[in-house]
């Protein structure tokens, strides 16, 4: 137990090493992307908006088994996230799934990318809406995985139609 609990501090520590670094605001690609996001959450750092949005596309394809997709949206993921200070070692993660097209294996870099970016987006400025913590304790053999969502109803990305509703909502990050 104390040894979850210290990865759990280690990684929120680690999480984008902090990236709370202020970042210039420039517009990005992804504005026309992942529109369910932008009706449903509103962050005010452009930048973490698009690490978000093309989280919500990764994680989708996961949910719908699409490895192809999943590399795809991976390699858009893993430009946002190079493009925000802090992020670089995540946006490694993001490169290894869009490197991948083996489900098994990009679920599991999903894990490593997921605590990353909720621990990112905890200190995150949400403008509206609210931003789901979802987990599956039957992901990672066991071991357990969490993921983001826009939307209370699970759809679990580790397992997919095999699993589809396998999980709980464990937080809620909200608009304050």
């Amino acid at each position: 137990m104390k040894r979850i609990f210290g990865i759990a501090i280690f990684t929120t520590l680690m999480a984008c090493n902090q990236a709370e670094q202020k970042s210039t605001e420039t517009k990005d690609s992804t504005k026309t992307e992942a529109t369910s996001v932008n009706s449903k959450v509103s962050i005010k750092d452009e930048k973490k908006l698009a690490i978000f949005k093309n989280y919500v596309n990764l994680k989708n394809a996961l949910v719908k088994s699409d490895a192809a997709n999943a590399q795809k949206t991976a390699a858009v993921l893993k430009n946002s996230l190079a493009a925000y200070e802090g992020c670089e070692p995540t946006a490694e993660i993001a490169q290894k799934i869009a490197a991948s097209n083996n489900l098994v294996i990009q679920r599991k870099d999903f894990t490593a990318l997921s605590a990353d970016i909720i621990a990112l987006l905890k200190n995150a400025e949400i403008e509206k809406g609210t931003i789901y913590v979802q987990h599956c304790p039957m992901a990672n053999k066991g071991d357990g995985g969490d993921w983001l969502s826009t939307e209370k109803e699970i759809k679990n990305p580790y397992y997919g139609n095999e699993m589809l509703e396998c999980g709980r909502v464990a937080e809620e990050i909200k608009a304050k």
